[in-house]
């Protein structure tokens, strides 16, 4: 028979294997995911609205911004 000792050992091991390795997966998922997909700053709203042929004003870029935070 297995000590009692032993398996809650296993146990705790196991749960720290499982939480050190889900972190660097979600670490590594997230670097891959932010390259592929970078946030939007205010340089690329300006862009974005030049290429639409509008003229990019600071207080619309600012309002972009808060929208976009708010949204979150």
């Amino acid at each position: 028979m297995v000590s009692t000792g032993i398996v809650v050992l296993i146990a705790v091991i196991a749960a720290l294997l499982g939480a050190v390795g889900g972190f660097f997966l979600a670490r590594k998922y997230m670097q891959d995911y932010f390259k592929k997909n970078p946030p939007i700053n205010e340089d690329m709203l300006r862009q974005m609205m030049m290429s639409m042929g509008q003229k990019p004003s600071e207080k619309k870029i600012r309002q972009m911004m808060q929208q976009m935070k708010n949204q979150q």
